[in-house]
């Protein structure tokens, strides 16, 4: 079949390699236009785009795919089937009845659960011990098509985000390429999603990052790991010798009690930090403006240790 691509992110780039090696003809990409990244704020091409000058394979930049430019390109690619990744443009009904098979999407949960978009990171803050794709057709409501695929992964405890991510892009590439097989042969079986067992995953901002150490240490911990790479789970440390606050954001961590009392923030004899309920060990974190780097070091190069503190972050930098 002929596809066209449309997604933004590096979830889909996967997928776009196992088109690529596919039967199938992946004849254009649509994606989003270049954007400042960067202290230096240079326009930088995303992941998308870069995989389609890389591979070759024609493409266009568009701000919203339903303008009339938009629907004339969708007109003219005359393709059977669309697929649609981490895109981050709501697709109009015009567009999708376009392409003779209609559009699909791969979505980074086991559906209806966690429908929005950032789907893997609210299962990890949650303390899911599982997630998966779900592969949709593409509906007005958000991730509410209906589901042609699905495939599981266990979320290992303290697996972040990042990882995940990683995992579901390389699981949703195969499965993809399944179900087009399926849809092309006519053999799909379409099933509708309970509407009512529907949950939320809403878009993350940098507030969501800080830590409120009266919290239990599994809570923290998986907010941490929910929260890396971006938009990182922020804490301000504080010394009790000179006053002096830096922000970190905490990369990698391990529960070292969760029954036991201690004072929420503050910084054990054996380094583990105090949680509402139980203690962490910080393993990784990265200061401000610095680089990522072990808890031990940081610590060894403020002169800090057992009674310093970690207090609310004033802002998540």
């Amino acid at each position: 079949m002929k596809i066209v691509y449309c997604g933004c992110g590096k979830f889909g780039v996967d997928s776009l390699n196992a088109l690529k090696a596919s039967k199938h003809q992946l004849v254009h990409v649509i994606t989003h236009p270049e954007k400042q990244a960067g202290r230096g704020k240079k326009l930088r091409a995303n992941d998308v785009e870069q995989w389609a000058i890389q591979n070759n394979i024609p493409f266009t930049t568009i701000e919203d795919v339903n303008c009339p430019d938009g629907v004339e390109l969708i007109k003219k690619l005359e393709s059977d089937l669309m697929v649609v990744i981490a895109f981050g443009q709501k697709i109009s009904s015009e567009i999708i009845s376009i392409p003779a098979k209609g559009a699909i999407n791969v979505h980074g949960s086991l559906l209806p659960k966690y429908r929005g978009a950032a789907p893997i990171n609210w299962a990890i803050i949650n303390g899911d011990t599982e997630t998966g794709v779900t592969i949709i057709t593409l509906a007005q409501k958000m991730d509410a098509g209906e589901m042609l695929a699905k495939a599981t992964l266990k979320i290992g405890e303290n697996d972040t985000a990042g990882f995940v991510h990683d995992e579901l892009a390389s699981l949703a590439a195969s499965l993809l390429i399944e179900t087009i097989d399926k849809i092309e042969a006519g053999t799909a079986v379409y099933n509708k999603q309970d509407n009512l067992k529907a949950t939320s995953a809403p878009k993350l901002k940098k507030a969501d990052g800080i830590i409120d150490f009266s919290q239990t240490a599994r809570a923290i911990h998986n907010k941490i790991r929910g929260l890396w790479p971006w938009p990182g789970a922020a804490a301000d440390f504080v010394s009790s010798k000179s006053g002096k606050r830096f922000t970190v954001t905490f990369a990698k961590t391990a529960i070292v009690e969760e029954a036991a009392k201690h004072q929420p923030g503050l910084i054990n004899p054996d380094l583990s930090i105090g949680c509402g309920q139980g203690s962490l060990k910080i393993i990784e974190l990265k200061p401000h403006g610095g680089k990522l780097m072990d808890f031990k070091s940081f610590i060894n190069g403020r002169a800090g240790g057992a009674g310093d503190y970690f207090a609310q972050a004033q802002e998540n930098k």
